[in-house]
């Protein structure tokens, strides 16, 4: 249509000026007959017995040779047209054909990097191969054993179109390859069986737990528990850290044309670019992969000391920011190797850690010091009198701690560092470990032009945990609305699975509103542990109720009876009934210095806001229902006894 429009502006001035030429012709050759035709004969306009002479004859001839010209070219133009599009279209269709022969070609024209009888070696994910066979054929499974060495392939790897590994397209797009964006794909799943789900990560391991990365793992007998990864939960049953094995994913270049959908997982790709409005990102390779539905997952990434920061390349060598599994092993070698450990950070990972490595080193003789600017372990969250008993919990665990230690600077002197601090005492050590908390990774915010909040960091998003059409953001990345609590951003692995599993729901259409309250917990080895929900913050007013304890409290009881070590999924939603109280008179307080077991109240305007369980477990749910509630308490004694603390 386009072209025949084009054509005809070319021709309709011609046919114009002959037309008008014409009627003037006609207009002349009446007056000088004597007369105005009221109506001119066509038999006029041609050489018939009728004519008009010869000046009309020509300029008939003139018209109609015009004519014939226009139809004449019209016909040639088009013509040419449609050939040089179909040729376009040729091109186009056969170019990836033709430039994956030539690459295939120049491979091939190479010397083979492998001997022919040995067969090569399939590749990692992280590692592509070179287009040995034609580009329709799929490459290798990605769980098969990566290329050793002596058979690695030939540097023509790095020219393999990035086409054949990544997929262009995914209609749930999930960044990140924590917790929450697992959860994410398993609902995902659920609801749409047939789901095509990519999780991109810029970490090399498929997603996995983080939790027995400062408990668990550390209390293994396997001496090869950094390669296994695999370790006994305190109920004594065995489990990966890994959510499921290679075999549960499809690769990545298989997930366009998987009949049944499926999940499957980028490694070692991170993605640093957004465009919502073209619905795609861009990889830090240039990579571009376009979405239906988009899930922000980035979890977040730990802080570090700015003295530290400051103090040169030489300091942050001997410096771990503990958050990853590639973290976990190198601390466990160098806990194997060094005479001294420092921890910095008295919150729930630096108090996990020190415990642990503080029963390493009572068999190595490794020295394990944790220092903290509170005036005990966890004095942010634990009420002053718990935290001072969780203190000596630690020293007892073969831990010296240094409270109240505010660090000035940090050198590196005879291949020793040593830790100034403001008060003047001075600390010598082998290596540190930073655990000062986590800063969300919110990396995305510029190219997407979503909002982070300013208090709590993260991504504001709204109750269905949405931040823009078509992008969900779940996890520590999120900064969601609490109805009971206000807005409030949370690190936890609860959080992560829940916010993740209904961020999944609602890129299926669900529409679910965020009202779980998520619980967390920490245990300072198998004996001590504890759960927690809400806002437990030691600023606020507390009231705490305890009794003696018996064997049966303690985590490795409770992983016996619930019968998983992550304890959290044990835990609904649906499960939060009304609870009934014990009919038992509450006996008097425990001694003030026996804290066995009990439950913390945090309060805010009389109503209760959080709940702490002292190595009170499987009773969440309760907890869970009154923070719900939101209802004054005139005696938090009676409250008590909805959980039953003295009924063993």
């Amino acid at each position: 249509m386009l072209k025949c429009r084009t054509v005809w502006k070319k021709l309709a001035p011609l046919a114009r000026s002959s037309s008008t030429l014409c009627r003037q012709n006609v207009k002349r050759t009446g007056l000088n007959n004597g007369r105005i035709p009221t109506c001119v004969p066509a038999a006029n306009m041609s050489t018939g017995p009728g004519g008009l002479g010869g000046d009309n004859l020509k300029y008939t001839i003139m018209v109609g040779a015009a004519c014939v010209g226009s139809l004449t070219y019209a016909y040639f133009l088009l013509k040419g047209d449609q050939k040089r599009y179909q040729e376009r279209i040729e091109e186009i269709t056969t170019r990836s054909q033709r430039s994956s022969k030539e690459e295939a070609a120049t491979v091939q024209s190479e010397p083979p990097a492998v001997p022919e009888s040995v067969p090569e070696a399939a590749p990692s994910p992280e590692e592509p191969s070179p287009p040995a066979a034609p580009a329709e054929e799929p490459a290798a499974p990605a769980e098969a054993a990566a290329p050793s060495e002596t058979t690695a392939p030939p540097p023509a790897a790095d020219s393999t179109p990035a086409s054949l590994k990544v997929p262009s397209h995914s209609p749930y797009l999930l960044i990140g390859g924590g917790t929450a964006s697992f959860a994410a794909a398993r609902s995902i799943r659920a609801r749409d069986p047939g789901a095509r789900v990519l999780i991109v990560t810029d970490e090399p391991d498929l997603p996995y737990m983080r939790p027995p990365l400062s408990k668990e793992l550390w209390f293994s007998d396997d001496p090869s528990v950094t390669e296994t990864l695999r370790f006994k939960q305190w109920n004594g049953k065995e489990r990966s850290i890994y959510f499921q094995p290679p075999s549960f994913y499809i690769n990545s270049e298989e997930l366009a044309s998987a009949e049944n959908g499926g999940v499957a997982v980028l490694t070692g790709k991170k993605v640093v670019h957004m465009d919502v409005r073209g619905n795609k990102v861009k990889l830090d390779d240039d990579t571009e992969i376009s979405y239906d539905k988009c899930l922000i997952a980035t979890g977040g990434v730990p802080r570090n000391l700015q003295v530290i920061e400051r103090a040169g390349e030489e300091v942050m060598k001997k410096t771990t920011l503990f958050r990853k599994i590639e973290d976990f092993k190198s601390l466990d070698n160098v806990s194997r190797n060094a005479k001294s450990i420092t921890i910095i950070g008295g919150g729930f990972l630096g108090s996990e850690l020190a415990c642990a490595l503080g029963r390493r080193s009572t068999e190595s003789g490794l020295e394990v010091i944790q220092m903290f600017p509170e005036k005990g372990n966890m004095g942010k969250v634990l009420p002053e009198y718990l935290s001072n008993w969780t203190t000596e919990k630690v020293k007892r665990e073969g831990v010296k701690v240094i409270a109240e230690a505010l660090v000035k600077s940090v050198t590196c002197k005879d291949d020793k560092l040593e830790i100034h601090l403001k008060d003047g005492r001075l600390v010598k050590t082998d290596h540190i470990v930073a655990a000062v908390g986590l800063e969300p990774n919110v990396d995305l915010a510029k190219s997407a032009g979503l909002e982070v909040d300013s208090d709590f960091g993260g991504y504001r998003v709204n109750a269905e945990l949405q931040a823009r059409s078509n992008i969900w953001v779940a996890g520590d990345a999120a900064c969601f609305y609490d109805i009971r609590l206000g807005r409030r951003r949370v690190e936890h692995h609860d959080h992560a699975v829940v916010s993740g599993r209904l961020a999944g729901e609602n890129m299926t259409g669900a529409s679910k509103p965020y009202w779980h309250q998520s619980m967390f917990w920490s245990d300072l080895g198998p004996d001590v542990g504890y759960e927690a929900i809400g806002i437990v913050d030691s600023s606020l007013p507390t009231v705490g109720v305890f009794a003696k304890a018996t064997a049966k409290d303690t985590p490795k009881a409770a992983t016996e009876k619930s019968g998983t070590g992550i304890r959290s999924e044990s835990e609904t939603e649906d499960t939060a009934t009304s609870p009934v109280a014990s009919v038992t008179p509450l006996p008097p307080v425990a001694h003030k210095d026996d804290y066995g077991k009990g439950v913390i109240f945090y309060l805010r305007d009389k109503v209760v806001v959080g709940i702490i369980l002292w190595n009170v477990f499987n009773r969440m749910p309760i907890a869970r229902k009154i923070i719900k509630d939101g209802e004054e308490h005139a005696d938090l004694n009676e409250v008590a006894k909805l959980f039953n603390i003295h009924e063993d």
